[in-house]
């Protein structure tokens, strides 16, 4: 776990999470617990480091390329 913030969003107690996971299936790990003892919502939210950035730099340029 990076930081973990709590707030009020729309009305209802809000935590936002913020980790490393280095898979996509390890999101049922992150988020199931929160379904099934609090029947709560989970929203996720990808973000990129400047190096994922630097290293996604190719597939933005063919991108750019294809759909522009």
């Amino acid at each position: 776990m990076e930081a973990v913030y709590f707030t009020a969003e729309s009305g209802k107690r809000t935590a936002f999470l913020v980790m490393d996971l280095p898979e996509a299936s390890h999101l049922p790990r992150v988020a199931e617990p929160f379904f099934l003892a609090f029947n709560g919502t989970v929203e996720f939210y990808p973000v990129m480091s400047p190096e994922d950035l630097m290293k996604a730099g190719p597939d933005i340029e063919n991108a750019i390329k294809k759909y522009s």
